[in-house]
């Protein structure tokens, strides 16, 4: 039986569907997706045949399941149910080439796979941050290729990263996707994403909302109310403008302004 089960398909690049279950008793069949599945168990443990080899999904790590291969799942105790998170992400989203990789290795260990994966979610429960969420998707692609993939020579490109920097700038109070900033500088994502954080030190979409929690800042202190800051420096609304400039600053704008 389901417990609770919620889906839904947010308006984030390469994101097809998020999936958030709880089962009690439920055991899937031998299946295939069409997507890569990233999986993220928060509670219980899930044992599972993929490519006619047997796995253990625990919450210590995260798990890559890649399209068309036939797998199932089930609970790793007959007494315990689980509770799982799952991404359904475009088949693009990684190269042919690491489809066997995955299918022999599917399990990405390490804290910087579970905080990336923790962070996507968080942020995909938010529209407003759909930025951080395609962000979140293209960081965690590059650190699967490099568990999937041969390392290749790192690149710096600074030009680029500054192009990026220079159009991040001018839209600063708009909303756009990574994957539109691409297609208008003429180069991929993912390469995007990672130049400019090799160059200045901080993702496209932190970048974005240091920039506007800044704005809002200096609006504040001119004697904008809240509201009118968020607005006004590119968030979608004062309760957006409050989690990132608390997040920043330590404090909440109204307190901010009062001070």
């Amino acid at each position: 039986m389901v417990d609770v089960i919620r889906a839904w398909h947010p308006q984030v690049p390469q994101v097809q569907e998020v999936l958030h279950a709880r089962f009690d008793h439920h055991a899937y069949p031998a299946h295939t997706h069409d997507s890569w599945t990233v999986l993220l168990i928060d509670d219980g443990a899930v044992t599972y045949d993929l490519d006619c080899h047997d796995h253990l999904a625990t919450p210590t790590a995260v798990t890559l399941l890649p399209p068309q291969v036939p797998h199932d799942g089930r609970s790793a105790s007959p007494e315990k149910g689980f509770r799982k998170r799952v991404l359904y992400l475009e088949p693009e989203w990684l190269p042919e080439s690491a489809v066997d990789a995955a299918a022999d290795s599917p399990t990405l260990l390490g804290t910087d796979a579970l905080t990336e994966v923790t962070d996507i979610h968080a942020a995909l429960a938010d529209p407003a941050d759909a930025l951080a969420a395609e962000c979140g998707v293209l960081a965690l692609r590059e650190f699967a290729l490099s568990r999937l993939t041969p390392v290749g020579e790192p690149t710096s490109d600074a030009p680029l990263a500054r192009r990026l920097r220079d159009l991040l700038d001018d839209r600063l109070l708009e909303s756009f996707t990574i994957a539109e900033a691409a297609t208008e500088l003429g180069t991929h994502r993912s390469h995007l994403v990672r130049v400019f954080t090799r160059n200045f030190g901080i993702s496209p979409h932190r970048y974005v909302i240091g920039r506007r929690v800044d704005r809002a800042r200096r609006l504040l202190l001119s004697g904008s109310s809240p509201a009118e800051a968020a607005v006004e420096s590119g968030f979608h609304d004062q309760a957006h403008l409050t989690r990132h400039f608390r997040s920043t600053l330590g404090t909440t704008p109204g307190i901010f302004s009062r001070r």
